[in-house]
């Protein structure tokens, strides 16, 4: 078990002409499950390796229990890493490739057939422990590269990335928990990385949420839904994701082409902003905004409702028995503690309260 402890760690690829990873500070505490959630390029495998020892940080120290293991090579920081693809030994069976890194630490036998068996049963793979990789589909592979990360119980700590990349999309939930599982028994940290917000959200006891190299924001899977304090965040957990709208604030007044939209809390809020609201908590009322509806798709159990008002167009997520019709003019109102001011620097500086007069 691990706490991992990064102290303005950095990297850059180009000798420090740009950073691939902006200097991040932070504790993970021995025993949670982290997930590193974000899109493709946003910095997501440097953090992850640099944690590993398979990439040293430009800038700034990794401490795994307290050591400054920066300068410390891979072998010894007691790391298990599974990668995006099968890495395996093609001449050895699944059953070898799984013994392997306990043989390798000198394990006694028998305990070494006891772990491989339980691994196996874990991973739904007995049936497979006699064959050789190169006869078994890509995605089975992936699962026995994941046996082979698993099968320590001295590590200090599991880094996946992205391990699920390539396994069939109905076996995915099953072998998540069973890795959720696996984990709430051993209490080894774990670190997670995916660019797939429902295998972060399910998956983690906290959600590190990255883009453009820098840590936008850390919590819960239901602190980063509700209460979004990045814009990226709003855009990029939900689906949809969060409705934006540039405005002006005046007095803590927020107006769109002169138009009131609504007041944030925050007093004496000036100039230009980004109010946003996510489409749960934009809701049909009596008062508030009036907007025109362009299309309603009903997804069975709920609807979304696409709508325009003037020069913008925002999406409402509401309950299966909204009745409108397409072309109508329909009023909508939202949350005072689920919608957001944001700075132009993309991070929230207040809630919002509807404006009585509705825009109108």
């Amino acid at each position: 078990m691990a706490e991992i402890r990064l102290e303005g760690v950095a990297h850059s690829y180009d000798g420090g002409k740009t950073y691939a990873l902006n200097p991040i500070t932070m504790t993970w505490k021995d025993g949670k499950a982290y997930a590193l959630l974000g899109p493709s390029g946003c910095g997501k495998t440097t953090l992850l390796n640099i944690i590993s020892g398979l990439l040293k940080p430009s800038e700034g120290k990794v401490f795994i229990d307290g050591k400054d293991v920066t300068d410390v090579v891979t072998d010894d920081r007691n790391i298990a890493q599974v990668f995006q693809f099968p890495v395996l030994y093609d001449t050895m069976t699944v059953r070898k490739n799984l013994e392997f890194p306990l043989k390798n630490r000198k394990v006694p036998r028998a305990k070494v057939a006891e772990r491989v068996n339980e691994i196996a049963a874990l991973l739904g793979i007995e049936k497979d422990l006699d064959r050789k990789p190169s006869k078994l589909r890509s995605d089975l592979q992936q699962i026995v590269s994941l046996g082979r990360g698993l099968v320590r119980e001295d590590v200090s700590a599991i880094l996946f990335d992205e391990p699920l990349t390539v396994i069939d999309q109905n076996f995915k939930w099953t072998l998540r928990n069973r890795l959720k599982r696996l984990h709430l028994a051993t209490g080894v940290t774990v670190v997670y990385v995916t660019h797939d917000q429902t295998e972060a959200l399910t998956f983690a006891d906290e959600v590190l949420v990255m883009d453009q190299g820098s840590l936008v924001q850390a919590g819960t899977s239901e602190s980063l839904f509700l209460e979004p304090q990045h814009e990226f965040v709003g855009y990029f957990i939900g689906s949809p994701g969060m409705n934006f709208l540039d405005v002006e604030a005046s007095s803590s007044v927020l107006t769109h082409n002169g138009k009131t939209i609504g007041k944030a809390a925050k007093a004496g809020l000036n100039g230009s902003h980004r109010f946003g609201v996510r489409p749960e908590f934009l809701v049909p009322s009596k008062s508030g905004l009036e907007f025109k509806i362009d299309r309603i798709e009903d997804r069975g159990v709920f609807k979304l409702v696409h709508l325009s008002k003037d020069d913008f167009k925002f999406i409402a997520k509401t309950e299966e028995s909204y009745d409108a019709k397409v072309g109508a003019k329909a009023n909508f109102s939202f949350d005072d503690k689920r919608a957001f001011v944001y700075d132009m620097n993309k991070k929230a500086v207040s809630t919002v309260s509807p404006s009585s007069a509705g825009g109108n």
